[in-house]
């Protein structure tokens, strides 16, 4: 989205974004729709105020925000909002509407709209609602115009941009709302709308143009969006190269060798915001033994696997990806097996003492986690360690996790909004039940660190950046709470002729269909 932000300094900090008049509103036209190939489901969960997995690729398109972070930038643009202002201390926020804004039910957009919307997401308290913590009242001034008060100073701007948590949606679309978005509906004001669900199939979901949308549809659109579940990496390809699919996500070092030198197909190749982490039971089993966990940190072959996934993704450093801050740099681990077997000997383990057994989840049809469990089997086997190893499709995992189901748990983690606070405030900070804390961490020292973290953002980012070392130093050394074998580079195929993609590495695996040009 080209949309410019203006910095003006005065009392108080003005940012403003120029908003380009409306389109005439008509239902754009097309002869095939956008198909995007997924290796994963795509919905987890319908309802806005608690979505927070895959379902980000769609709702992107369904929901908006007030705010959108621009990769060009590296700065807050306008959405829902066009412009806002911050009080010199941070603790009050307002922001100004865009006008002419409906919702698919056909209800206005409005501040009262924006209040309610925000405030049943905070009520609902879970998934990433906790970006509105430090909101203490949400006040409308005009039909345009809405005001936050903080308890404390953090970048609401920035806040508002998140991929989870901040939609803005009609909380009047139906008398029982929680049912309304079982039902796969939706109440949202982005160019699309959901035409149909397919919940458990392969053509999972399909999505319809809004005729209503603020920003019009005189310029060639995709009409559709039909987003595809297929967990093998090489039928997306083939799919890819038979245009049945427009889009793949990933594809492993291979496949995505042979989309860059395709006649027709074009790649796209950046870093991303995006971790692979192990996470290990803290809790329970024998990895509540922190000899045990340490010695599997120390048998990863960190290298090998890089070399390995030839170019798809990087060394992790620290915890936080490198462009965020909270990233520490030249914290690049490193496979010690004399120390993995010296640890594992003291904990009655390893060679030459009792055999143990690992049980790991991971994404089913994720290839690179693939890689990862087929080399961490064969050199934890040299230990005396057997590892047992599931593929499950999300929702399944993710379900197992909660119930503790694991000794190691794979995943990839993403930031909520472009900052690195999500990591400790939701992986690794104490949570009962768990929610995303799968490594099951109970550390108040730890929680106390990282609840200082948000106002130091805004305060003090030299002092945030330190809490964010000390909390990377008690996570992986003094806790040992997970290994991260790697970074993704974010490896995408499409059908050549489309114009306008942007990899955004706030909203990871997300196409922004609007703003594409249909293939010829």
């Amino acid at each position: 989205m080209r949309r410019r932000v203006v910095v003006a300094a005065a009392a108080m900090v003005l940012l403003a974004g120029c908003a380009t008049p409306p389109e005439p509103q008509r239902a754009p036209v097309g002869e095939s729709p956008f198909v995007y190939v997924k290796n994963t489901d795509i919905v987890t969960e319908w309802d806005p105020s608690r979505s927070y997995s895959n379902e980000i690729i769609a709702f992107q398109n369904v929901y908006e925000t007030l705010t959108y972070w621009n990769p060009i930038t590296k700065k807050s643009a306008p959405r829902l909002a066009t412009s806002w202002r911050s009080s010199a201390d941070g603790r009050t926020w307002t922001f100004s509407l865009r006008s002419g804004v409906t919702f698919h039910t056909g209800r206005p957009l409005d501040g009262e709209a924006v209040k309610a919307s925000i405030e049943r997401t905070m009520k609902a308290k879970t998934g990433a609602s906790y970006i509105w913590d430090a909101v203490a009242s949400i006040r409308v001034e005009g039909p345009l115009t809405v005001t936050f008060s903080l308890k404390y100073p953090v970048p609401l701007d920035l806040v508002a941009s998140a991929g989870y948590a901040a939609y803005i949606y009609d909380t009047k679309a139906a008398p029982d709302l929680n049912a309304w978005f079982r039902q796969g509906k939706d109440a949202g004001s982005g160019p699309y709308t959901v035409a149909r669900w397919n919940k458990g199939k392969e053509d999972e979901l399909q999505l319809k143009a809004y005729d209503g949308y603020w920003g019009g549809w005189r310029r060639p659109h995709y009409n559709t969006i039909d987003y595809k579940a297929v967990p093998s990496a090489e039928r997306a390809y083939r799919m890819l190269q038979n245009g049945e699919a427009s889009f793949v996500d990933r594809l492993d070092p291979r496949l995505y060798a042979q989309a860059s030198a395709a006649p027709g197909l074009r790649t796209s190749d950046r870093p991303s915001f995006t971790t692979a982490m192990m996470l290990f039971n803290t809790a329970e089993g024998p990895m509540k033994d922190i000899r045990v966990r340490k010695a599997v940190q120390k048998a990863l072959d960190y290298r090998g696997l890089v070399r390995a996934l030839k170019g798809s993704v990087m060394p992790a450093s620290g915890v936080i990806p490198e462009g965020l801050l909270g990233h520490v740099p030249d914290r690049v681990p490193k496979q010690d097996l004399a120390t993995a077997t010296r640890l594992l000997q003291q904990a009655g383990y390893g060679p030459g003492g009792r055999p143990l057994r690992l049980r790991l989840t991971y994404g089913a049809g994720e290839a690179d986690e693939q890689v990862l469990v087929k080399r961490l089997r064969a050199t934890l086997r040299q230990l005396n360690i057997t590892l047992e190893a599931e593929g499950m499709h999300w929702n399944a995992q993710w379900e197992q996790g909660k119930k503790r189901g694991q000794d190691i748990y794979v995943m990839y983690w993403w930031p909520d909004y472009a900052d690195g606070y999500s990591w400790f405030g939701r992986v690794f900070h104490s949570a009962t039940p768990p929610v995303m804390n799968l490594s099951y961490l109970n550390d108040q020292t730890l929680d106390a660190l990282i609840g200082t973290i948000p106002e130091l953002t805004v305060t003090d980012k030299p002092s945030a950046q330190r809490a964010y070392e000390q909390a990377t130093t008690r996570v992986l050394d003094q806790r040992a709470a997970a290994a991260l074998p790697w970074t993704v580079r974010s490896r995408r195929a499409f059908v050549g002729g489309i114009q306008g993609y942007v990899d955004n590495p706030a909203y990871p695996d997300v196409v922004f269909v609007y703003d594409l040009r249909p293939s010829g």
